[in-house]
């Protein structure tokens, strides 16, 4: 139907007879002159509409917003002094003959203008009409050019784009299963995955040697601003690659990537061991655009008698830390109470803080409700270590490890962004040496997944497996984790003692990944690989706050579809064709 689309349309097309079809982004009559905006995907278009043409002026006369339509025209320059800077169709308008209005609409739950503050519940509840928006056009269309440049990369490399399967059988991934009963396996339950982790192994295995997917996956997880209940991932495996080869063939893809769609060189990743991330950032993912560390100051509290700090102090599970926070003094009390609330999220019980107003005068320049109770040669031991200078505040954490690293490296970035402290747009890095397990109260639990390889032997993991670290690595940017990946266990006899010390019987590894297991004995090569979140990477390209707004059709945070009302009730005859009896909560 059309020949062009309206934000196509420029000076060269000056003369040319064009037919446009799209909506009526606004209708507005000047002296007897009907100007209709028109919008499509590509942008609007000033088309004007005479009164000697009666049929066709009463027709665009008639049209409101939204109004779905076909007009039939000639390209003109607009008039001198009405032309538009701002528009990329700005020079031109046109001259409209013919309008066919292909179908009309209600009054819009809300108008399609940037200058629209409409809450997140209606744009949702209409998200058919949000996505017409051209803010959320312009995003979807980011989205599509960066997944067309990922395909082509992956492709020039070698891979081969293979789909795995979506009903599988539940596996162990760190998260609940979404669960779908099987109709003709009666009292039995697919589960959809996770991520494509095991059949892609499984890939290797079978000796497609290089693979990707833009996958679908599912997890039933507590969400965030960028988590989601289905997100989509770019997941990527290959045999016969070291970690080395396969970060440097990732970050080599992510760099060009911003190269090439935000003309941004983000140079080489620096890399980080896990635990100097914890140590110096309380986090696994430290934002390096902020330039502040945490600094371990236990040892210079052991020995007071205050137990806040000297507990933990001498405790080998505890932390007790300072954040220094250059120009931090002009922090006003309720900022301080503030920032005491946002770390209680984290678990800590308190924040106590020194303000630095005059350093030259010891203990008699510093400010705070704690320095009597730390004594004055502690405290000047501590401005000396953090490098306080004159308009600094400190801010002190002390309590068991975990929640010590979480709430002071998550005040670091909470103060960065209130106070302006980036030093760079852009901070990229890869976090690797991760620790093949962690300690919970359940037991040990592999700190990635249990198809990690370690980068010890078999014996020495056995020997000492809090002590392991894995061949794990993380890309990190601006405080985000982009993707993970790890080389992944390819002998049997590793893959076994994993799961033993992960307390996971023979019989048990059988039920759930048997699979795995003896495919693993018909001689699988190393392989490893990494998975990119490519609804949280669009968010981070595109500066948007939640990952909702990168998503066409997203779920809520109580993973519901406002639109569609899903998730919604069954009726009786579905239940029973599956064997199912809901049972209500009490």
């Amino acid at each position: 139907m059309r020949s062009h689309y309206c934000g196509d349309l420029r000076k060269e097309h000056i003369g040319e007879d064009i037919t446009l079809c799209g909506w009526v982004h606004r209708r507005r009559d000047h002296g007897g002159v009907i100007f209709l905006d028109v919008r499509d995907r590509e942008g609007l278009a000033q088309v004007v509409f005479d009164p000697d043409r009666e049929e066709s002026f009463a027709l665009a006369d008639s049209c409101r917003n939204e109004f779905v339509v076909e007009i039939k025209g000639t390209v003109r320059n607009r008039p001198e002094g009405t032309v538009n800077p701002e528009m990329p169709t700005g020079e031109i308008e046109v001259l409209g003959k013919e309008l066919v209005i292909l179908n009309k609409a209600e009054t819009p739950p809300f108008q399609l203008d940037e200058h629209q503050n409409v809450g997140e519940e209606v744009r949702l509840r209409h998200r058919y009409i949000d996505l017409r928006r051209p803010e959320m056009q312009e995003k979807m269309r980011f989205r599509s050019k960066v997944t067309n440049a990922i395909r082509n990369y992956l492709d020039d490399n070698g891979f081969l784009d293979i789909e795995t399967p979506i009903l599988n059988r539940a596996t162990p991934e760190g998260a609940r299963d979404y669960l779908v009963p099987s109709r003709v396996h009666e009292g039995q339950f697919f589960a959809l995955p996770q991520s494509p982790q095991l059949f892609k192994q499984l890939l290797m295995v079978s000796g497609f040697d290089r693979y990707y997917q833009i996958a679908k996956c599912f997890r039933d997880e507590d969400l965030r601003a960028d988590r989601q209940p289905e997100f989509t991932q770019i997941d990527i495996e290959t045999s016969f690659m070291d970690e080395e080869g396969i970060m440097a063939l990732t970050e080599n893809m992510i760099r060009k990537l911003f190269l090439e769609m935000k003309d941004v060189d983000l140079g080489d990743f620096p890399r980080m061991p896990y635990s100097e991330a914890m140590q110096r950032y309380g986090s696994d993912k430290p934002d390096l655009r902020y330039p502040m560390e945490l600094v371990d100051v236990a040892d210079l509290m052991a020995e007071i008698e205050f137990k806040v700090f000297a507990g933990p102090a001498n405790d080998p599970k505890s932390r007790v830390t300072a954040l220094k926070v250059p120009g931090g003094a002009q922090l006003t009390r309720k900022n301080i109470d503030d920032y005491t609330k946002f770390v209680s999220i984290y678990g800590a019980k308190g924040l106590a803080w020194i303000k630095v107003n005059e350093i030259e005068n010891g203990v008699n320049g510093l400010q705070s409700p704690i320095i009597k109770f730390l004594g004055d040669d502690v405290t000047m031991a501590i401005m000396e270590r953090l490098g306080a200078e004159n308009g600094d505040i400190v801010f002190f954490g002390a309590d068991k490890a975990k929640i010590v690293s979480e709430a002071l490296g998550a005040l670091r970035i909470k103060v960065g962004e209130d106070l302006n402290m980036a030093q760079c747009e852009w901070a990229p890095l890869w976090v690797v040496d991760f620790p093949m397990f962690e300690e919970t109260d359940a037991g040990l639990t592999a700190l990635h997944h249990p198809f990690t390889a370690p980068s010890c032997t078999a014996d020495e993991l056995k020997a000492n497996p809090l002590e392991a670290l894995s061949r794990a690595y993380d890309m990190v940017l601006n405080g985000c984790e982009l993707g993970g990946g790890s080389v992944r266990i390819h002998d049997q006899e590793m893959q076994a003692k994993v799961l033993e010390i992960l307390g996971i019987s023979d019989e048990e590894a059988e039920d759930k990944f048997g699979f795995l297991l003896n495919a693993l004995q018909f001689g699988a090569p190393p392989h490893g690989g990494l998975a990119f979140g490519l609804d949280r990477l669009i968010m981070l390209m595109t500066g948007t706050e939640s990952i909702r707004e990168v998503i066409a059709f997203p779920k809520t945070q109580s993973a519901s579809c406002m639109m569609t009302e899903a998730p919604g009730e069954v009726s009786a005859a579905q239940l029973r064709e599956l064997n199912i009896k809901l049972r209500k909560t009490p």
